[in-house]
């Protein structure tokens, strides 16, 4: 066992735990994407960034897949991993905009514009496809091709895989496939047609080094 302190709360966690995996334990969410408990942890929406250490030398890291150490402090909703997830989410609306997971995300977090350029390229790159098709179904049919802009997923030489059965687990699992937000204005990368209420205290300067992470909002629920 080792002891952490996770938003202030000084806690005992098993050794070999993640970050992510020992926040959800002790009950503090954190946002997720590319992350499944069923798959290997890959790390690639940076969304369950996390903050750890103390100011003026604490960092941003991915809590899916770091480590839990002796001593650590995290804290799982600061102001600058609030703004650090705000930003991912409006670089995933710039590729998979009618993604409803993406949109609910964009939602949560109170994203209203976006400042990038629009692609509607829909794969976010995630991985999660790659890894259920290798680790849950044992195919291996499809993979990563090429590098940096030119990045995709196929199969080899994009040719029909003899070895994919069609069971379909790839789409079921993608965040762009799973929901599509049916907006009808395809310019406007966010629709806000099931915007969240606001939660009140999230802008308020003196929780800059910790923010709101009740979900639901014990203080939207009151009103």
């Amino acid at each position: 066992m080792v002891t952490v302190t996770i938003n202030g709360l000084d806690v005992s966690v098993e050794e070999g735990m993640t970050i992510l995996e020992a926040a959800r334990f002790i009950g503090f969410p954190i946002p997720t994407l590319c992350y499944h408990e069923g798959l290997s942890p890959y790390g690639a929406c940076r969304l369950c960034v996390v903050e750890i250490g103390e100011a003026p030398r604490s960092r941003l890291v991915s809590s899916c897949t770091y480590p839990v150490e002796e001593g650590l402090k995290i804290r799982t909703a600061s102001k600058r991993v609030v703004q650090a997830r705000r930003m991912i989410i409006e670089l995933l609306l710039a590729s998979c905009p009618q993604s409803k997971t993406i949109q609910d995300l964009a939602s949560a977090y109170g994203v209203r514009t976006q400042r990038f350029k629009q692609e509607y390229e829909d794969c976010i790159l995630c991985g999660l496809c790659v890894r259920m098709c290798s680790e849950q179904m044992m195919a291996k049919a499809i993979g990563f091709r090429g590098r940096g802009t030119e990045r995709s997923v196929g199969t080899p030489f994009d040719i029909q895989s003899d070895v994919c059965r069609l069971c379909g687990a790839c789409m079921h699992i993608c965040p762009a496939c799973q929901l599509r937000c049916t907006y009808n204005e395809p310019e406007k990368a966010i629709c806000n047609a099931c915007a969240n209420l606001r939660p009140p205290c999230l802008e308020k300067e003196q929780y800059d080094d910790m923010m709101c992470y009740m979900d639901p909002c014990v203080a939207c629920e009151i009103k």
